[in-house]
């Protein structure tokens, strides 16, 4: 019987996506599994590669990039395991990672989803946890609400040495009971890219189930190669997923309050920005790369936030 059903969802990173499956060949044994790489219509021959090197790997070549939402679910409907884990292509696991994951899911029989600490390359952790949006969370800064709330926030500020109960834990590397997926259904594709599993965790947790940050388990994620490739369009999906999570997750009220909010920050983070390089003559690679980012944002809330901008773009 397959135990884990691994879904890799890839637009155009074969060489990482290729290390990712190594690292699941090398590290997991003596447990029986299948791998399913969701391709999105990628351009740098990352279909090849996984015919040329991983034959008994399942391959859905989509012929245009449907979403992160849409590609998982569509190897989701197919998985036989028992426990799905959601894998992105940026990720390395190290030895016994999956063992150590599989057997807290065992054990803690409540959980629907659980996350791992996501590391970086030199060894130090990354943000794992993730609250659920709310007007604090996307009005003030992330990083002080940490520092001053720890409960209420909880981040890689914090040591953890046992696992713990969130809201939601970050998608990179998420292991998913099949129990709770025929509970809870599958992914919202109404969500393109960006905060689809924060959606899906607050689904489960409405149904009952448990969602657990598992720090014992550490793994490699090179972070964000696919949202590099198309950076300020990458950002307008992710205001465009806040939004619906809003809508379909909050009150009329805060939806839109933040509608109303998002902008002026916005605008407000544009004007810095401007400031910034105009004072460092523009010679700041960051400080220019930010100012891009933060001008087409504000264009397209100015057009109100039309379809065909982003990744995912709709005439």
């Amino acid at each position: 019987m397959v135990e884990i059903s691994f879904i890799i969802v890839n637009w155009n990173t074969r060489d990482i996506l290729i290390n990712c499956l190594n690292s699941i060949y090398k590290t997991v044994r003596d447990i029986d599994f299948e791998i399913f790489v969701v391709d999105n219509n990628s351009t740098d021959g990352s279909q090849a590669a996984v015919r040329k090197h991983f034959p008994e790997v399942t391959l859905i070549e989509n012929r245009t990039n449907t979403g992160f939402a849409h590609a998982n679910n569509q190897a989701l409907k197919m998985m036989h395991g028992r426990f799905s884990v959601l894998l992105n292509s940026d990720t390395v696991l190290p030895d016994a990672a999956i063992k150590e994951l599989l057997a807290f899911m065992k054990d803690s029989t409540e959980t629907g989803v659980a996350g791992v600490q996501l590391v970086n390359e030199d060894g130090s952790r990354q943000n794992s946890i993730d609250n659920f949006p709310s007007i604090e969370t996307e009005i003030f800064n992330k990083s002080l609400l940490r520092k001053l709330f720890l409960h209420k926030y909880p981040s890689k500020g914090v040591i953890y040495n046992n696992p713990i109960e969130v809201d939601s834990v970050i998608g990179a590397c998420m292991m998913v009971r099949k129990e709770a997926l025929d509970d809870v259904g599958f992914l919202d594709e109404d969500y393109f890219f960006f905060l689809e599993e924060t959606d899906w965790c607050l689904r489960m947790r409405k149904r009952g189930w448990k969602v657990h940050h598992v720090p014992g388990v550490k793994v490699l994620h090179l972070a964000g190669h696919s949202k590099k490739k198309a950076p300020w369009q990458a950002e307008i999906e992710y205001y465009r997923s806040l939004y619906l999570f809003f809508r379909k997750n909050r009150n009329f009220s805060s939806t839109l309050t933040i509608r109303i909010l998002k902008p002026v920050v916005v605008f407000i983070n544009l004007v810095l920005n401007f400031c910034g390089n105009m004072i460092t003559l523009f010679q700041n690679e960051r400080l220019r790369n930010k100012l891009v980012k933060y001008q087409m944002l504000f264009l397209w809330h100015l057009l109100l936030c039309p379809d065909s901008m982003g990744i995912r773009k709709k005439p």
